[in-house]
């Protein structure tokens, strides 16, 4: 009895360790997760930082100015707690180009540059599953990171309406104050993959993944505002702009937006997955 206790103990510890193809992955990328878990808690704290801090302070010296005899004072402090929002909302708005660079550059290229994925898949490992474990790690980890920010962001934007300069159609708060910063993620990373694969080196997979989302995030922020009819017609060709839409087109807007980038993130996995197959036959 001794004996048999002793050679099953060391196997049901073994059982219980995380193992298979979602866990090599998990420990290959592990740096690139720690780094983005230290972006996420790095913007939530310059967020509350801002807010609780930096901001309470700025809104104690105005009452103190305005409550002076002297007359009114300028609001030169508000320039302070605007530069720090405006920031916070483009590194969270453009995340997704580091995202598509390291998706290109380490996920899949450098995978296939140094032939870590054929030896994979000579391991009973299909080139389909590779691929859906590369994919399905990552993609888990930046909607619960991409999610926290959304929420955060939410509430930094509407507490600090007393301070900012800004609108709702600004690029950066239009596109953080919902799910399309996380289809943004999303599609940087199947843009990525898809580059990876197609060129299987992992600079060129880096510049080209990084520059086709820099040019569809510039062309959609240049365009979005014609996803839904506006309010008036301003352009001298009958043409509108975000300012003529009223407060409450933000979510048919912001929900168009998600589908048309959400479209391409599926149009380019899928492409990923076709492109993979045919070259694995």
């Amino acid at each position: 009895m001794t004996v048999a206790v002793g050679t099953t103990a060391p196997v049901a510890r073994r059982g219980i360790r995380p193992r298979g193809l979602i866990w090599t992955v998990l420990r290959v990328h592990r740096p690139a997760l720690l780094v983005w878990s230290a972006y996420v808690l790095l913007m939530v704290g310059w967020m509350l930082w801002v807010q609780h801090v930096s901001g309470a302070r700025i809104r104690a010296e105005l009452d103190a100015c305005r409550r002076r005899p002297e007359g009114a004072c300028i609001d030169v402090m508000t320039f302070s707690h605007s530069m720090n929002e405006g920031w916070i909302g483009t590194f969270i708005a453009y995340a997704s180009y580091g995202i598509a660079a390291w998706a290109g550059a380490s996920l899949i290229g450098r995978e296939l540059e140094r032939g870590t994925a054929q030896l994979a898949w000579a391991q009973s490992v299909s080139p389909t599953r590779w691929l859906t474990a590369k994919l399905a790690v990552p993609a888990v980890a930046l909607t619960v990171g991409t999610t926290v920010l959304i929420l955060v962001y939410r509430w930094f934007w509407t507490a600090s309406q007393d301070l900012r300069g800004g609108e709702w159609y600004d690029p950066d708060p239009f596109l953080n104050r919902g799910p399309a910063v996380l289809a943004y993620a999303l599609c940087a990373l199947a843009v990525g993959a898809l580059a990876g694969i197609a060129l299987r080196r992992t600079l060129p997979a880096l510049a080209v993944a990084f520059g086709l989302v820099l040019w569809f995030h510039l062309y959609v922020d240049r365009h979005w505002h014609e996803l839904w009819p506006a309010r008036t017609l301003s352009g001298p060709d009958g043409s509108w702009f975000p300012s003529d839409h009223p407060a409450s087109h933000f979510w048919p807007l912001h929900l168009m937006t998600t589908g048309v980038v959400l479209t391409v993130a599926v149009v380019a996995t899928g492409a990923a997955y076709w492109l993979l197959r045919r070259r694995t036959r």
